[in-house]
């Protein structure tokens, strides 16, 4: 994303956390980069003090980090390791949204955008990977309630699929602890069904050029929704709930208690 704005003519800011032929080669190509522990308050607070300092105002705020890690049933875990994955996944992500908000640049079309990403587990219960989970349904959530709070910004989140990055990692490393995702995650990176990054990309450009009303608080799937069309912005322009994080069957079996006493 970064190499593809840089050559856009964007100047890009960011952070790392450790330091690396990638990070080297991002700079070169003139990214500012700081380092950023995101298991640290005191380093986020450091590093958005540097990049308020270099980027007084900005545009576009991606958060894209991640961590599978602890995997394994809840009661199996250590709870603290569990509880630093949520900080990791979650909190550590809202402070840096909480110290870089005011920088942001509101004379602009649709006005500025924050951009997270979703993860497997909305829509079933992903077993050994709880703590991801219930991070990522959080950002979902979050999204809905900045967006409510702050009408002068889009939010919005995104789940990417089954995309090749050192993410999975975890899970390989797992072996019978991450139980059935140990083999879907062998075969699907060893088959050719993954989210080209490419993809996701797209999905980025095409988010950030759209009109607050049709996207912000939403919860995109870059694979299965049908982004760009005219018929999906016609039914987000016409339905606020679409795309949100929803109790689903209200009206399957209702119950009365008018007339009790």
């Amino acid at each position: 994303m970064s190499l593809r704005w840089l050559q856009r003519g964007w100047n890009m800011f960011g952070t790392y956390r450790t330091s690396s032929l990638a990070v080297e080669a991002l700079q070169s190509r003139g990214a500012e980069l700081a380092r950023c522990d995101l298991a640290s308050p005191s380093s986020i607070r450091e590093s958005c003090v540097t990049l308020r300092n270099r980027c007084p105002a900005w545009d576009v705020l991606v958060l894209a980090p991640g961590s599978q890690e602890p995997i394994g049933n809840f009661m199996e875990c250590a709870f603290d390791e569990w509880e630093q994955s949520v900080i990791i996944n979650f909190s550590s992500q809202m402070r840096i949204v909480h110290e870089l908000l005011p920088s942001r640049r509101l004379d602009r079309a649709h006005g500025p955008i924050v951009m997270f990403f979703a993860g497997g587990g909305t829509n079933n219960a992903t077993v050994g990977s709880s703590a991801y989970t219930i991070s990522k349904i959080a950002l979902i959530k979050m999204c809905e309630l900045l967006d409510a709070e702050i009408p002068d910004t889009r939010f919005v989140i995104m789940g990417p699929g089954w995309v090749r990055t050192k993410i999975h990692d975890a899970t390989l490393k797992a072996g019978v602890r991450a139980g059935a995702n140990y083999n879907r995650t062998a075969e699907k990176l060893a088959g050719d069904e993954m989210t080209p990054i490419d993809h996701v990309l797209d999905f980025c450009d095409w988010v950030e050029t759209q009109p607050r009303r049709l996207v912000s608080g939403r919860n995109f799937s870059i694979v299965f929704d049908s982004w760009g069309s005219e018929e999906l912005a016609n039914l987000l322009a016409g339905q606020p709930d679409v795309y949100k994080l929803r109790r689903h069957g209200n009206d399957l079996l209702v119950r009365s208690t008018m007339g009790r006493k």
